[in-house]
């Protein structure tokens, strides 16, 4: 019940109003479902088609043209064309969304709404009112304890997994029935198996802070500022960026780098320093993130899980953590990975030795160690192009 007065606390005047769209919605949907009974409702983020919702999709299309789906996405969305092309879309929060999403018997997303509106689904979804198929393929491999993916917070009806310890770790602690999760693959591994790896690419990826992106109350007391240039994320990661030490391994070992901040963070791009020569500062709408990770030979990331995607490809990574006990009292508990061991790369708090280690890495070529191959064997069991096929398979079983 406390849970329930905390989501309703969370509810704004904009969703409320969304409501005329559910009502007028309704029986469009009832009837649209008496003439298609197995339409698939596919999507990720309102404004891209790039993750694993995009490439689920792309695989119905291409293999499974025969199953009716359709992808909600913004047409304003610089992937609105690359996804429209391969079939049905429509657009993410219209009262059409709102038709197909009711109408849909699965519903598919890479985001744990996933729907027209978050607030609103989240009380008819999680409370019952509305019984529905919905399958979760994941932005990321979950690594944390995260308490908002816990199935009495989801009613998940499939939870995908990326890796098999991951697996095991949703099935033991969050609380989910043994047939609601699925460990597969993730959709988008089928594209991290042919790529042409630049030796002199160096990826720069940081993720998020909660309280920073939403700008709350947490400011103060994590950060002790409400200047979103002051906080320690900034601070820090600009000190990185204008240190005279990235000059001096980009002309002594002619690499260059790309820093590319989390997308809930790109909204403050003009608070990070100019691009040089060496270094290239860019968000989504310059770059797919999946070939930037192709490319690049070598990632410095804080805590992302989109690490796990280089560690796929065998790829060494570099975790730059000033700030580990604000990030897991205010944003991620500590689950099954530890970053302080770990066989896919080396962790660090201090700025100057961030660059010891990309020397360290530049100078073997960017290689891994055996113990990184061996535990690359266990996380990832299944190892293939097939990770599509076997999440088709699941979807159709639930």
């Amino acid at each position: 019940m406390r849970n329930f007065w905390q989501k309703l606390k969370r509810v704004k005047l904009n969703d409320i109003f969304q409501i005329w769209k559910l009502l007028a919605s309704i029986l469009p949907a009832l009837f649209y479902r008496c003439f298609n009974k197995n339409l698939w409702i596919v999507c990720e983020d309102a404004m891209e088609a790039r993750d694993n919702g995009y490439w689920f999709f792309k695989y119905l299309r291409e293999k499974h043209p025969e199953q009716s789906c359709v992808y909600a996405i913004k047409k304003k969305s610089v992937d609105y064309q690359k996804v429209a092309k391969l079939g049905r879309t429509v657009e993410y929060g219209s009262l059409a969304h709102w038709i197909f999403y009711l109408a849909s018997s699965k519903k598919i997303s890479s985001q744990k709404a996933g729907n027209p509106n978050a607030a609103i689904f989240y009380f008819l979804e999680v409370y019952g009112l509305l019984h529905d198929k919905r399958i979760f393929l994941q932005h990321g491999i979950t690594i944390n304890d995260s308490r908002w993916l816990y199935y009495s917070a989801t009613k998940m009806t499939g939870f995908i997994c990326g890796a098999y310890p991951e697996y095991q770790y949703i099935l033991d602690k969050f609380g989910y029935p043994p047939k609601k999760v699925y460990y597969t693959g993730f959709c988008r591994f089928d594209g991290l198996h042919n790529f042409q790896r630049d030796q002199k690419l160096i990826l720069i990826m940081p993720t998020w802070r909660e309280w920073i992106a939403d700008e709350d109350d947490r400011l103060i007391e994590y950060e002790g500022t409400k200047e979103i240039p002051e906080t320690n994320y900034f601070r820090h990661w600009n000190s990185f960026l204008k240190d005279e030490k990235l000059e001096i391994l980009a002309e002594k070992y002619s690499v260059r780098f790309v820093f590319f901040p989390h997308r809930n963070m790109q909204k403050y791009m003009e608070y990070f320093p100019e691009c040089k020569k060496y270094m290239t500062i860019v968000g989504s709408k310059d770059w797919d993130i999946q070939e930037l990770l192709k490319k690049a030979s070598l990632m410095i990331t804080d805590y992302s899980s989109v690490f796990f995607d280089f560690v796929y490809m065998k790829k060494p990574v570099i975790f730059y953590q000033f700030d580990y006990k604000n990030f897991r009292k205010g944003q991620y508990g500590e689950g099954y990975f530890s970053y302080q061991k770990n066989p896919f790369g080396d962790r660090e708090t201090r700025q100057e030795e961030i660059f010891n280690l990309i020397e360290k890495y530049i100078k073997k070529d960017f290689s891994v160690t055996n113990a990184y191959l061996q535990a690359h064997k266990e996380y990832f069991r299944l190892y293939d192009t097939n990770n599509c096929e076997r999440i088709y398979r699941v979807i159709n079983y639930i």
